[in-house]
């Protein structure tokens, strides 16, 4: 990374660790907007990951409890400020919210798998439209970027965040937003170099460190 630095014109140096939410209460089911708090396996998973966790200067979260009770207590633990963003929020499945996958494969096997390989076209009734999601999540991207430029901060947040976010950095098509593997807990690392002066002041050159790791 310091050859990279190296080479840009005075980076801002901006470090955003993502971490998805435990395991939350109810078991497996498409769950966007529906606001179930972590199971106890849930929160053991989170407590887990974040045994050791890096000095942050600033913890955000999504509204949603699964990920916010957890932020509450770790920003506590850790003394880190935290701020809650809405924009973080998971996506509506729609008339999907709630139910269960084994459920919606047996019913209707082809609508499922049309939604997994291309959820841009294929959302289900009355869900979020993918595109607008992601527009979302890049916007708010974004505006963390711009708020806590040359820090370090967790965004504690859900698995669908996690993919609209990095597929934006590495420049994959939405479509293929699923290619991404994020199980509960599992933490992503992503470095901005911002360049300030010069001909190219202001571009941003995002690098992916790791993803689905731990601290």
């Amino acid at each position: 990374m310091a050859k990279l630095a190296d080479a840009l014109n005075n980076p801002i140096v901006t470090t955003i660790d993502l971490i998805r939410h435990g395991e939350p209460a109810g078991g497996e089911m498409y769950r966007g907007t529906k606001d179930d708090p972590l199971s106890e396996q849930g929160w053991q998973q989170m407590r887990e990951a974040t045994v050791e966790p890096p000095e942050w200067d600033q913890i955000v979260s999504s509204p949603l409890l699964r990920c916010r009770e957890f932020a509450e207590e770790l920003a506590e633990k850790t003394s880190t400020p935290l701020v809650v963003e809405p924009q973080f929020r998971e996506i509506c499945f729609g008339v999907w919210e709630g139910q269960r996958p084994a459920d919606l494969n047996a019913e209707d096997p082809e609508q499922v798998l049309r939604f997994w390989l291309n959820p841009a076209k294929h959302s289900p009734e009355g869900a979020e439209p993918f595109a607008e999601f992601t527009q979302r999540i890049t916007t708010a991207w974004q505006q963390l970027l711009s708020d806590y430029a040359g820090k370090h901060v967790l965004l504690v947040c859900h698995g669908g965040v996690i993919r609209a976010a990095l597929s934006a950095i590495v420049g994959m098509p939405i479509e293929h937003t699923f290619r991404w593997h994020v199980p509960y807990a599992a933490v992503s690392r992503v470095r901005v170099y911002t360049e300030c002066g010069g001909e190219n002041d202001g571009r941003q050159v995002p690098t992916l460190v790791f993803h689905a790791g731990r601290f």
